[in-house]
């Protein structure tokens, strides 16, 4: 048995930025992952030669300093930095036809003209408008300064003023976008476009999505001069940086480490058992980053009230995911092709199965993820591929082979919008299944996260009812990608801290003196 101050059950970037600046504030910590490989759903792997990405492929703010992306402000906190390539563009092949547009204020613009009309640019720039106080107040709080107690009326009251003038718009803010959307979009092109954006922030449509999730958006999108980043590796560079971090403070990194339960003595959560029989101790806290339905399955009987394992129980889930890895012959594809595109087949439903399908080739910004005359291709359904299509099947029968290539077919044929002859060029092909994101991520059903509508219900933040157990990850901030459960990490640790701790950190990074 080995003892610790804070174990962190699961690697995925909310663990991983929970565990990086624990130790940063002096805490030992030892992290559990489960999977041979850090990073959660942010892993990357490679095959043959090609590095993929399991998952998020559009990044922004981790290039430039001061950033609102709390992900940059774990990096610059424990002292890591993420090389990246920039760009601004992308492709969309959307009902209305294909065309690439831009993030910063004034390209989109551009294609509402062409596709709407001049009312239409009118009605987007009036939106700007009405976003720009809901935008400001959206970052006027830096997350790095968020905790889950009493504490936070010194590391956040400083910002307080700041946030005064605000006063009026926090309401709306906490309320679905859908509500800010009524009383300023008639237009259904930018209807439609709206839902979009919702349903790849959180896995809603706009009137299940946070307004204030929206407005960080517009503040961090819609700016003059802004662009999206790559990191130089794929995701799994900023994986390995949070890992630096975390080792370079004194943390620890256990992969193949599956937690089979949370020990619980006298009332407290007290640490860990693993599979393999090894107990680790944990002095001050048990961190959760698996999801809250995994995190349940981890405590013993009558360690939570049972009102709580039910409520939390019942959290809706969003659907799961389809997977395409792709290494490809690169011969005469065009090199200012837009690294990445989304398809959506009809506005009826957004959110609905197979819908919307989205395209990474990042090997057209970075070649190093690569080998030389290659590409490297990842397709993948967002949230829209139900578990229940899967839920029991063998994955070594035929029955679930079938599935696979009649399941998959809705991402080729996306993909062939944007490389016609792609399957003619295939040298390595994987698809990936809701069932892959259950085996290799440890995700309930494979599951998006939670599916916790604005307006409807909140979530629930860090801490649980078991002293001694805290949670982070996208069961607990609102938001589906890396900065949320950035954000979410940071809670958890700062709410752990000391505040004299939190200050010299928010001192570190700018934001007091």
């Amino acid at each position: 048995m080995s003892q610790t101050d804070v174990i962190l059950i699961g690697s995925g970037i909310g663990g991983l930025s929970c565990a990086a600046l624990l130790a940063r504030y002096g805490f030992n910590v030892i992290v559990c992952e489960s999977h041979s490989i850090a990073g959660g759903a942010a892993h990357s792997f490679e095959y043959q030669g090609f590095k993929f990405d399991s998952g998020p492929s559009l990044h922004s703010g981790l290039s430039y300093h001061p950033s609102t992306n709390p992900l940059a402000q774990v990096l610059d906190a424990i002292g890591e930095k993420v090389p990246c390539v920039t760009y601004d563009t992308w492709g969309c092949c959307l009902p209305e036809g294909d065309f690439n547009t831009s993030v910063g204020a004034d390209q989109f613009c551009d294609v509402l003209q062409k596709l709407r009309g001049e009312n239409a640019v009118t009605e987007w720039r009036q939106l700007q408008k009405v976003m720009a106080p809901f935008a400001e107040a959206a970052i006027a709080i830096p997350p790095a300064s968020l905790r889950f107690d009493l504490g936070a009326i010194m590391t956040m009251g400083q910002f307080l003023p700041a946030m005064a003038k605000h006063i009026f718009n926090v309401g709306k803010l906490t309320g679905p976008f859908a509500q800010i959307m009524e009383n300023v979009v008639t237009d259904p092109f930018i209807n439609n476009w709206l839902n979009l954006l919702c349903f790849l922030l959180s896995g809603l449509p706009a009137n299940g999505t946070s307004a204030a999730e929206v407005a960080f958006m517009f503040a961090e999108w819609y700016r003059p001069g802004v662009v999206l980043d790559y990191p130089i590796g794929g995701s799994g560079a900023i994986v390995d940086a949070l890992v630096r971090g975390l080792k370079r403070h004194g943390g620890q990194l256990m992969l193949n480490a599956h937690v089979e339960e949370v020990l619980v003595k006298d009332g407290r959560a007290v640490g860990v058992s693993l599979r393999n029989g090894t107990e680790i101790r944990a002095k001050e806290a048990v961190i959760s980053n698996a999801s809250i339905w995994d995190t349940l399955k981890l405590l013993p009987e009558g360690a939570v009230p049972k009102s709580f394992r039910q409520q939390r129980q019942q959290t809706p889930e969003c659907n799961s995911f389809m997977h395409l890895h792709l290494g490809i012959d690169a011969t005469d594809i065009k090199p200012d092709l837009a690294c990445h595109h989304i398809i959506v087949n009809h506005w009826d439903e957004i959110d609905a199965p197979q819908n919307v399908v989205l395209i990474s080739i990042p090997s057209l910004i970075d070649a190093t993820v690569a080998p030389p005359g290659k590409h490297v291709i990842h397709v993948y359904t967002p949230g829209n591929e139900p578990y229940k299509f899967w839920h029991g099947m063998d994955r070594k029968s035929q029955e679930y082979a079938q599935q696979k290539q009649q399941r998959a077919e809705v991402m080729w044929q996306a993909l062939e919008r944007v490389i016609p002859d792609v399957r003619s060029r295939c040298e390595v092909t994987l698809v990936g299944t809701p069932l892959t994101h259950e085996r290799f991520l440890r995700r309930h059903r494979g599951t998006y996260g939670p599916a916790i509508r604005s307006g409807e219900s909140l979530f629930p933040g860090p801490n649980t009812p078991l002293p001694g157990l805290l949670c982070c990850g996208d069961s607990t901030f609102p938001g589906i990608g890396l900065p949320a459960v950035a954000v979410s990490g940071m809670i958890a640790a700062n709410t752990l801290a000391p505040v004299s701790q939190h200050w010299k950190m928010l001192e570190s990074l700018g934001y007091v003196r």
